[in-house]
């Protein structure tokens, strides 16, 4: 087939290499224009990536992701380790409040090599350039798409793309990558096309991130954790670098202050556990980020697709809070899909598109559905501690059940390695929750803790909080 996939970044990049691999002839349209630099230290200096808003905001290489290149990728993965990608285990060291720390089967799927996004993309890009059939073109906006000639029923067929140039690019399908700002929707309206199902929100959640460079800081908790009405999240990046995150919600008007670099650093230093990962030399002041939003697109509305001859990937597809770390990884899965759907149906513009729908639901979805419930709970967390209440347990059945496991994850070896399963994004949390196994360990874990008060993580309260950012 010849396939035209709109958006150059990670995800349009890792599907390009993967359906060229299995014969097709890909082009990818990247809008904007900058070249690819000459190195990893040039991307992360100078390259400059409009159309990417979160560019250079922390990003996380999940070990699901690792995987994925170990199989399909290798040489990508090559590159990444000789652009100083750094080794990250989420497993090891194994907490020493557990007795037994002998090995398990999972264990060496629990680590990855992870970079700073524009050293990661540069990776991809190079690699990409590479492909024998793959072609990326650059500086080439996308402004609608063409119609062909039906293949159903009472839904137009995508055939190619029209660029703001005036050219006309005609493909077997047109993959839309191109991210959360995804124009698609409309232009599907412009030719008769129905819109797809779409929900949509405020993720809630603002952002502020400084990165560091030195001696990696040793792990002393997890990477992600909730301190009062702030979360903190410390990832390591590539060639000696980390990031450092503190996330409030949106409407908390009283944290703006955290945008401030002395005192976001105080926030930081109150949090024992994540203090030393401000020790080393500072290489950005703070970057702040609001404004993202919870998607969810369905192209395929009341059992027929609103077109054929066209699909939305990754993050054009849904979208959430970024501070799991889990957006390339699942994009990325998606892509895997995406190639595997097209080698069992072909061309045949109905089967693919309906197959596609059906397995991104039954394969994809749950990521989302899992990081939605999450993120709800989290933020009635935040707003009950802002007002002055004590929070209450999620409403949600899922969300309960996921923060059952965190609660009792260190209760139990093996239901710490379930937690990181879902963690390093290699299995969704509804399918770990559903091992009975997982289950009984949970149960029993709970009537052991039943009259022990939850543990509070350290780092200051709302009072302390404030006293900090005053």
């Amino acid at each position: 087939m010849n396939i035209l996939i709109m958006g150059g970044g990670m995800c349009g990049l890792g599907a390009a290499m993967l359906l060229a691999r299995d014969g097709h002839d890909v082009t990818v349209l990247e809008r904007d224009a900058d070249p690819v630099p000459d190195s990893p230290h040039d991307a992360w200096e100078n390259w400059t990536r409009k159309g990417v808003v979160q560019f250079r905001q922390p990003h996380n290489l999940m070990p699901g992701l690792r995987l994925l290149l170990e199989s399909d990728l290798p040489d990508v993965q090559e590159a990444l380790r000789r652009a100083g990608a750094g080794k990250f285990d989420l497993l090891n060291p194994l907490p020493p409040v557990f007795s037994d720390q002998s090995p398990r089967p999972i264990d060496d799927k629990l680590w990855t090599y992870t970079a700073r996004r524009p050293v990661a993309e540069w990776v991809f890009a190079t690699c990409a350039e590479r492909e024998p059939r793959v072609t990326v073109r650059r500086g080439i906006q996308v402004t609608g798409l063409l119609a062909g000639p039906s293949a159903i029923p009472g839904a137009p067929h995508v055939a190619g793309v029209q660029t703001a140039d005036g050219e006309t690019l005609r493909a077997d399908l047109v993959v839309d990558a191109t991210g959360r700002q995804s124009r698609t929707p409309g232009w599907l309206a412009a030719f008769g096309g129905r819109p797809p199902e779409e929900t949509d929100a405020d993720c809630g959640f603002v952002y502020y991130t400084r990165y560091f460079s030195g001696t990696e800081p040793a792990r002393r908790g997890p990477n992600l954790m909730p301190v009062g009405s702030i979360s903190i999240l410390t990832l390591p990046g590539d060639n000696g670098t980390w990031s450092v995150t503190l996330f409030s919600a949106t409407g908390d008007h009283a944290l703006k202050n955290l945008r401030h670099e002395e005192k976001w650093t105080k926030v930081v230093r109150a949090c024992p556990l994540h203090a030393h990962w401000v020790d080393g030399e500072p290489s950005t002041g703070v970057l702040a980020m609001s404004g993202i939003v919870d998607r969810y697109r369905r192209f395929v509305v009341d059992g027929s697709p609103v077109a054929t001859g066209f699909v939305a990937l990754a993050d054009a597809w849904a979208c959430t809070n970024p501070s799991a770390g889990r957006g390339v990884t699942v994009g990325f899965l998606h892509a895997a899909l995406l190639r595997r759907v097209v080698r069992e149906v072909g061309a045949d513009p109905r089967a693919l598109v309906e197959t596609y729908h059906a397995r991104t639901e039954s394969d994809i979805a749950p990521w989302y559905d899992a990081q939605i419930a999450v993120d709800r709970a989290r933020f009635a967390d935040m707003d009950a501690l802002r007002e002055g209440r004590e929070p209450t347990p999620p409403a949600d059945p899922l969300a309960r059940s996921i923060r059952g496991l965190f609660a009792t994850m260190m209760a139990d070896p093996d239901l710490f390695r379930a937690a990181v399963e879902y963690i390093a994004t290699i299995t969704p949390v509804q399918r770990i929750l559903e091992r009975p196994a997982v289950a009984e360990a949970i149960g029993g874990a709970f009537e052991a803790l039943r009259h022990t008060p939850p543990p509070r993580m350290p780092g200051p309260d709302r009072r302390q909080l404030l006293e900090l950012l005053s």
